[in-house]
């Protein structure tokens, strides 16, 4: 049977999106097909990085991509306001979708999604069947009895205001909002002296997101901050995993030899939810695969999540101490805590890049939530199922 290309990327996400750019820069020699179910690729994204999650070489090849940068940021609690003077920078689904676009013109199929797949085809509602040497499956995060999740969800809107806003820099957590359903903070975003990206965020136990009920928390914050009369560009909302324990082993054996990329192989920030350079690292990888069958790329992606699951572990502690050893009206004490410590252990966090030294640093200290609480998660640590 005829190849139609030699790699299919199934979903037009951020992962698989790197992917076909990297095999489009790098590995000429390999056709690529993106498939995606809706009607373009990226969705209706921002994805954000700081400058400490990315090598110099992976900053110089996403730049294209990247269309606001910052020199530094904020972080807002109650009882802790502090400037990071760490950059920071945003991806916006639109500029990533004209990149592509121009990248990889006919190999896009967009708006009919796929009903089945195998590792070497895909067939689409249409009746359609494509085939290729291989298929990387990066359709995005699913249900898995072999991870256990807290939810990070999110309402977020981007407006152009009639005069300045007055905001000067990024705003990645303001928790001096009142906390209801988890931990709750707003997320700001200058992308002009007018534009602004505002997210209602909150770290919650269930992922069921009220869109009504972020409108008017954002309405709220808008009016508080006296940004004035402005007009809606869009909005995006979202319900991101945050990771607190699982078997690595279970959710590979579940692909069943599918080559997997993205959040449904672990691949984000288990604290954060950031995916970004997650999917930088992996598009790097995929373009260096020098075996680019089924197997070859199964082996070597399984690889990856393994090793990244088990280097993250001490993240997924750090989770479950947020999410059960205090009440969740009171999370937002963890974090506050946390943004205490030296910028260049904070900006390891964020790249999950800690040492044995900042793993100690993080937990000394009197705990910001009741000892007896946190001695009761880290015991029931001991116990749980979370396989490195």
């Amino acid at each position: 049977m005829s190849l139609d290309a030699d790699v299919i990327l199934l979903g037009g996400g951020l992962a698989n999106g790197l992917i076909a750019h990297r095999l489009a820069t790098r590995r000429r020699e390999l056709s690529v097909i993106v498939v995606e179910g809706g009607e373009a690729l990226g969705g209706n994204h921002t994805w954000s990085f700081h400058d400490g999650d990315l090598s110099a070489a992976e900053q110089d090849w996403i730049a294209p991509f990247v269309v606001a940068r910052w020199p530094d940021y904020d972080v807002r609690f109650p009882n802790r306001r502090r400037r990071f003077a760490t950059g920071y920078a945003s991806v916006s689904s639109e500029r990533f979708r004209e990149i592509l676009a121009a990248q990889l013109g006919g190999g896009v199929r967009c708006g009919v999604p796929a009903v089945a797949a195998t590792r070497t085809g895909v067939t689409l509602a249409d009746g359609t069947v494509l085939a290729a040497r291989a298929v990387i499956d990066g359709r995005g995060a699913r249900p898995s009895p072999h991870l256990d999740l807290g939810f990070q969800k999110f309402l977020g809107q981007e407006w152009e205001f009639d005069r300045p806003h007055g905001v000067r820099r990024p705003v990645i957590m303001d928790a001096t909002v009142p906390q209801r359903d988890g931990y709750r903070f707003v997320y700001v975003l200058p992308f002009s002296p007018t534009r602004l990206l505002v997210e209602d965020t909150y770290y919650a136990d269930r992922g069921a997101l009220d869109v009504e009920i972020l409108r008017a928390h954002l309405a709220d914050y808008a009016r508080a901050a006296g940004w004035g009369e402005g007009r809606l560009l869009r909005e995006e909302h979202g319900v991101l995993p945050i990771a607190l324990g699982g078997d690595i082993d279970a959710l590979i054996a579940a692909a069943d030899g599918m080559p997997t990329v993205g959040l449904a192989h672990a691949l984000f920030h288990p604290t954060t939810g950031y995916s970004l350079p997650d999917a930088v690292h992996v598009a790097d990888l995929v373009s260096r695969a020098p075996d680019v069958s089924p197997d070859g790329l199964a082996r070597l992606l399984d690889a990856h999540a393994r090793n990244i699951w088990a280097d993250r572990s001490y993240f997924r502690l750090l989770n479950r101490l947020l999410f059960g050893a205090g009440r969740p009206e009171e999370r937002y004490r963890i974090l506050e805590h946390f943004h205490r410590l030296p910028e260049p252990l904070v900006a390891r966090f964020y790249a999950a890049r800690l040492d044995f030294a900042d793993k100690l640093r993080i937990l000394a200290g009197r705990p910001p939530v009741s000892v007896l609480s946190a001695v009761r998660v880290l015991a029931a640590s001991r116990s749980r199922k979370d396989s490195a």
